[in-house]
C-alpha cells in the first residue's frame, strides 16, 4: 500500500482580533482630515518629526508592567543582545527620548508634531482597537502657562478648520495642581493616601457615565449597578464628598473661580494651580477665544497621574445614534496637557513640555456624522478599453492612457482578458469609472476615437459581448479626433462634477 502524500490544506485567511484592514474610502478621508489638521500646525510654526514605531521597552515609562516579560499593554520582542523592544503605545514617549538623545542639537522651544500609528496589547472590543492613529503636537522646552494656552488656541482653530463649527465643540480645560490642593484640603495628601487619591480620581471620571449621584456613591461606601455588582467607594465623609462635587460640578468658572480659590487657598500646589487656569482664561479671551470655545472645567480629569499642570480636552457637543438607538453626546476627541516630568527621566535635569494628541479614527467618525468628510470624493479613473490585442494597437491604447495622466486626469487601460468586451464594461460599471474611452479597426482608420458618458448615459452592462452589439448601443456616446480627446474629457469630467455640486 503506498502512502499518498497528503494535501496540503488551505491557509485560512483571517484578520487578527483588534485590528482592522482599511479601505480606499476610509485612507481617501484620512488624508483629507489630516491635511487640514496639518494645515493648522504649520500655520502655528510647528514642524514634523518621525520616530520609529518600535522603542526601547525601558523609554515607554510607565505603561510596562513589573514583569519578565513586558508584553502586557504593549507588543514586545527581543533583539539579538537581548534588550526588550516594544511597539510605542503613544507618541509621547517617542518624543521624549528623541528630545533627549538629541538635545545639543535641536533648538528649544521645540514646537513638532507626528501623525502615526501606536499599539496596544489589550482586549478589543466594541470601538476598540489594538491599532490606531493618533496625531500629536507638542512643545517642549515652554516652561510658561502660555504654551498651554496656545495649545488650547490650536485645538479650537482645528476643530473648525475640520468644518465643526462653535457651538458643537469645546476646548476644556483643568489643572492637575488645584485637584492636588483639593485632595490635600480634604485631608487626602502625601504618600500614604495615594491609593485612595486614585479611587478619587476613578470615581470623578464616570461623572458623565454615572452623574452626580452616581460619582456620590463611589466616593462615599461605593455603588451596586443594575446587575447587582458592587463597586467599592473611596470611603470620604461627607464633608469631603460635599468639596470635591463642588470641584467638578463648576459649570460657570468665572463665577465659582473665588469658591474655588478659597476651597484650596492652604494649598500652595492648589493656589499656584488656580492662578494658572485664571492666566489661561485670561489669554485665550484676550486672543478672542470666549468660553465657547476654551472653557475651564474642573470635571476634566484625564491623564492626571500623567500630567504635571494644566489638562485640555477637545469635546465634541452633539448628539449622535449609538449601536443601541439612544442619543448620546459624542465626547472626547482627544486631549494633552502639561508633562514636565517626561523628558526629565532621561535627563536628570527639568525639560518642560505640553503638547495635544488627537484621536484620528474617533474624529473621523464624528467628521463622517457631521457629513465633513467624503464631500471631495475621489472619481475613479477614465477607462481606456482595449478592443485590439495586436502591439500597435496597444501602443495607442496606453499612449491615450498617458496623455490623459499628463493632463491631471486619473486613468486606466484595461489590464484584464480584452477578448471579451462584456467584463471590460462590467469591469468599468463595478469600478465607477466616469467614461470609457473606444476606439476599434473602424476609429483607428479615421483617427477618431469613442467617448462615452458613464455617468448621464445608460449603465453599461454585461450583456455587451462583441464589437457588433457596442456599435449598436451608442448611448451618450461621441466622436472625436484623437487628437481633441484629452479636452473632450475634461469638458464631460467638469460637467459632472457641476452636476454633483448641484445635487448637494
Amino acid at each position: 500500500m503506498s502512502d499518498k502524500q497528503k494535501k496540503p490544506q488551505k491557509l485560512k485567511a483571517r484578520l487578527p482580533r483588534g485590528f482592522v484592514d482599511r479601505s480606499a474610502a476610509d485612507i481617501h478621508a484620512t488624508n483629507e482630515m489630516t491635511a487640514k489638521i496639518r494645515e493648522v500646525y504649520e500655520r502655528y510654526g510647528f514642524d514634523p518629526v518621525e520616530t520609529p514605531l518600535f522603542e526601547y521597552t525601558d523609554a515607554l515609562g510607565k505603561f510596562l508592567p513589573d514583569s519578565d516579560r513586558p508584553n502586557e499593554g504593549v507588543f514586545s520582542l527581543q533583539d539579538e543582545d537581548d534588550q526588550w523592544m516594544s511597539l510605542r503605545y503613544d507618541l509621547t514617549a517617542p518624543l521624549a527620548r528623541h528630545v533627549a538623545e538629541n538635545f545639543n542639537e535641536i533648538q528649544l522651544p521645540f514646537r513638532t508634531y507626528r501623525a502615526g500609528y501606536v499599539f496596544r496589547n489589550e482586549k478589543p472590543g466594541p470601538g476598540r482597537f489594538r491599532q490606531f492613529m493618533q496625531f500629536d503636537a507638542d512643545t517642549v522646552g515652554a516652561p510658561g502657562v502660555q504654551a498651554d494656552a496656545e495649545m488650547c488656541m490650536m485645538m479650537a482653530d482645528t476643530m473648525e478648520a475640520l468644518g465643526i463649527k462653535r457651538g458643537d465643540y469645546a476646548i476644556r480645560v483643568n489643572n492637575r495642581k488645584v485637584l492636588d490642593g483639593v485632595m490635600e484640603a480634604i485631608g487626602l495628601g502625601g504618600d500614604d493616601k495615594a491609593a485612595q487619591r486614585l479611587n478619587v480620581l476613578r470615581a470623578i471620571d464616570k461623572l458623565d457615565k454615572f452623574g452626580t449621584e452616581g460619582v456620590k456613591l463611589l466616593l462615599g461606601p461605593g455603588r451596586k449597578d443594575e446587575s447587582g455588582d458592587f463597586t467599592k467607594g473611596a470611603g470620604l465623609g461627607d464633608e469631603q464628598i460635599e468639596k470635591v462635587l463642588f470641584f467638578v460640578g463648576i459649570k460657570d468658572y468665572a463665577k465659582s473661580a473665588a469658591q474655588l480659590a478659597a476651597l484650596v487657598a492652604g494649598t500652595a500646589k492648589g493656589a499656584e494651580g488656580v492662578d494658572e487656569l485664571n492666566a489661561i482664561r485670561a489669554m485665550a479671551m484676550g486672543a478672542g477665544y470666549e468660553a465657547d470655545r476654551i472653557k475651564i472645567d474642573p470635571s476634566v480629569v484625564r491623564g492626571l497621574e500623567y500630567y504635571t499642570g494644566p489638562v485640555f480636552e477637545a469635546e465634541l457637543l452633539f448628539d449622535v445614534t449609538n449601536e443601541k438607538g439612544e442619543k448620546v453626546v459624542f465626547g472626547s476627541v482627544g486631549g494633552g496637557g502639561r508633562y514636565d516630568g517626561l523628558v526629565s527621566r532621561f535627563m536628570g535635569q527639568p525639560v518642560p513640555a505640553t503638547g495635544f494628541s488627537i484621536g484620528v479614527s474617533r474624529l473621523m467618525t464624528a467628521l463622517k456624522n457631521l457629513g465633513k468628510l467624503g464631500q471631495d470624493e475621489v472619481i475613479a479613473p477614465v477607462l481606456v478599453t482595449v478592443m485590439d490585442g495586436d502591439v500597435e494597437s496597444m501602443g495607442r491604447y496606453q499612449r491615450f492612457t498617458q496623455e490623459l495622466r499628463a493632463a491631471g486626469i486619473r486613468a486606466e487601460m484595461y489590464q484584464g482578458n480584452w477578448k471579451k468586451f462584456g467584463n471590460q464594461l462590467k469591469y468599468a460599471d463595478r469600478r465607477g469609472c466616469p467614461i470609457a474611452i473606444i476606439q476599434g479597426g473602424d476609429e483607428r482608420a479615421q483617427g477618431v476615437v469613442q467617448i462615452k458618458d458613464l455617468i448621464e448615459g445608460k449603465r453599461l452592462s454585461g450583456e455587451i459581448e462583441d464589437n457588433a452589439s457596442w456599435r449598436e448601443a451608442r448611448v451618450a456616446q461621441e466622436t472625436v479626433a484623437e487628437a481633441e480627446l484629452v479636452a473632450k474629457v475634461k469638458e464631460i469630467l467638469e460637467a459632472q462634477a457641476e452636476d454633483r455640486r448641484r445635487a448637494r
